[in-house]
């Protein structure tokens, strides 16, 4: 007798609660940040955090560790990425995406993956992730949280481009304002962190309910981001002495959303109003997130001192 197919929602619900189960068993890079804890300052992430429903990917490419994320697999969507930031110039790298093989199968290869560009792409990734056609066609850029263009060497740069690494983010914020702020960091640590410098960027949802792209990943009505430096030129002008150690900001995604986290800047040009970034130092962004995410967030060990 030939066997039945599962519907498509029950296979979700299966893989998800099979997954759940293994949660901390999974072999490799996802299920903890053991393997990957030199991307945060003194190896510690962020404290508060609940973890509930999200799994920790330790992000491998060409066998090496590249950054880390935590993965909210429900939302097809990460909460942050944290990388440490190497500026040393360098071309942003040819759109090879890729996505994340433990996600969808416990036992698979500990290293991302490129999506098959002549076959279709196995169900399991599709249930388990944001895959390349949840893109296509929307109103939605992939938004690197963590970019490519904060790395010095080419594999780093390639390593940005998994899905696993980005959120739906408009383009006039992507390619605008939000694109300002990383140059405006990529130039500022590059020039006066002496030492390690260490980044974490994340999003953040709507209060009033997810909001999706094609019912099936969620759209973030925040990008947000934050950096420290514990170790900085003793020359800094005392103009930038504000923005040291740590520093931070919080950008709109959405033209519509209330003005009482990032106020819209009424005289910005008609293609980026809307999209505003609001600098602050980093207790504000934290403040932010404790409010937004009901959770006592503290990003950096020892507030970075």
């Amino acid at each position: 007798m030939p066997g039945r197919r599962i519907p498509q929602p029950l296979r979700s619900a299966l893989l998800t609660l099979v997954l759940s189960n293994f949660g901390g068993l999974v072999l490799g890079e996802v299920g903890n940040f053991s393997q990957c804890l030199r991307f945060f300052y003194m190896e510690a992430p962020p404290m508060g955090v609940s973890t509930e429903g999200y799994l920790p990917i330790c992000q491998r490419y060409q066998n090496s560790y590249c950054f880390a994320s935590l993965y909210h697999q429900q939302c097809r969507s990460p909460l942050y990425s944290a990388y440490m930031l190497s500026p040393g110039g360098g071309k942003r790298p040819q759109n090879n995406w890729m996505y994340e093989p433990q996600l969808a199968f416990s036992g698979a290869s500990p290293q991302m993956h490129r999506f098959p560009r002549h076959s279709p792409v196995d169900q399991n990734i599709i249930e388990s992730q944001a895959v390349l056609l949840d893109y296509a066609n929307s109103t939605y850029t992939k938004g690197h949280l963590n970019p490519s263009l904060h790395h010095s060497s080419l594999e780093e740069r390639r390593a940005t481009f998994t899905l696993t690494n980005v959120v739906p983010q408009r383009a006039a914020s992507n390619s605008g304002p939000w694109a300002i702020l990383e140059a405006e960091v990529r130039a500022r640590l590059g020039a006066y962190c002496t030492g390690p410098a260490y980044v974490i960027t994340g999003a953040l949802g709507y209060l009033s309910g997810e909001r999706w792209m094609k019912n099936r990943v969620a759209v973030p009505e925040y990008m947000w981001s934050a950096y420290c430096c514990p170790s900085y030129n003793n020359s800094l002008p005392q103009s930038l002495q504000p923005f040291f150690p740590t520093y931070a900001a919080v950008g709109r995604n959405d033209p519509q959303s209330g003005e009482e986290i990032v106020p819209v800047d009424p005289y910005a040009k008609a293609s980026v109003r809307g999209y505003d970034v609001r600098r602050m130092p980093l207790e504000a962004v934290e403040a932010v997130l404790q409010q937004r995410l009901a959770m006592p967030i503290s990003l950096f060990q020892s507030r970075c001192i």
